[in-house]
């Protein structure tokens, strides 16, 4: 998840883009012959982080169109060159977007689906961590930062982006959680409680999403992938004989949710998928 988000109040700061592409539509999804996202159009929260890097690199991998957005428009700007580099020909733009402001929010997704005809994902990986030694240690400050950051953004996306998701006919909202929100621990309240909450949220817009699809079963879903923690190579590095026992690695994550098209958005709609040995 982004560490630039973890490090400041807000998740996103200007409207200035970071880098942008200038593609007018997409075609619709999973045609014949296609890569299995090509001509899907997916919006990424958070992504300059590790967790962000991976997730973009692998769904431009897939031919999905990836519309990135981060509080760190340098990092933001190193992350969609790096998928542009690897992946010739990749469609891969980047902007900072507040997404602590609901108006800011739902001009992104407006933008992105008035420029490229559709949005068929939108990924949360804005991240934060705030912890303390005892639970009577725990300063409230705390829950405050993370409300905004684990809680208020997922709100944001969620209102923002659930309209085109439903349009879309293949939408999928994906929300990234943490084993301790189904168990705290004494010096984990405020994260785990802001992770249950963003939880509780993502499974109303999963109940939306089945309301309104009807007997016809829902037109998008809304799925929570859950780790115990995040691994990636940088981290490996600095601690070469550390185990990360039960920790998912950052290009796992992002296979896991590049493979949320693969399957009805019946089957996905409403998961809690593991990622990690559940507790």
């Amino acid at each position: 998840m982004s560490t630039a988000a973890a490090h400041s109040p807000q998740a996103g700061q200007d409207e200035e883009a970071a880098s942008m592409t200038t593609p007018t539509s997409s075609p619709s999804p999973n045609e014949p012959g296609e890569r299995p996202l090509d001509g899907a159009v997916v919006a990424v929260a958070g992504a300059a982080g590790p967790a962000g890097r991976a997730a973009v690199l692998r769904l431009a991998e897939a031919g999905a169109t990836v519309v990135a957005s981060d509080a760190d428009p340098v990092r933001l700007a190193e992350v969609v060159d790096a998928a542009r580099y690897a992946h010739g020909g990749a469609s891969v733009t980047g902007e900072t977007v507040d997404l602590l402001d609901l108006g800011a929010a739902r001009a992104w997704a407006d933008r992105t689906e008035k420029e490229f005809g559709r949005v068929d994902g939108l990924i949360h990986l804005v991240g934060g961590w705030r912890g303390s030694k005892t639970f009577a240690d725990a300063p409230l400050a705390d829950w405050d930062t993370l409300h905004n950051l684990l809680i208020r953004t997922a709100q944001h996306t969620s209102l923002a982006f659930h309209d085109a998701l439903l349009r879309s006919g293949k939408g999928r909202y994906v929300l990234i959680s943490a084993a301790g929100a189904s168990k705290p621990t004494a010096g984990n309240a405020a994260y785990a409680a802001a992770k249950a909450a963003a939880e509780a949220w993502t499974l109303a817009l999963a109940d939306s999403f089945r309301k309104l699809g009807g007997e016809g079963g829902p037109p998008a879903a809304a799925a929570i992938l859950v780790v115990k923690a995040l691994v990636h190579d940088a981290m490996r590095a600095e601690r070469p004989n550390a185990k990360f026992a039960g920790f998912t690695d950052v290009k796992e994550l992002a296979e896991a949710i590049t493979g949320l098209w693969d399957r009805p958005a019946q089957e996905v709609n409403g998961t809690r998928q593991w990622l990690t040995p559940k507790q």
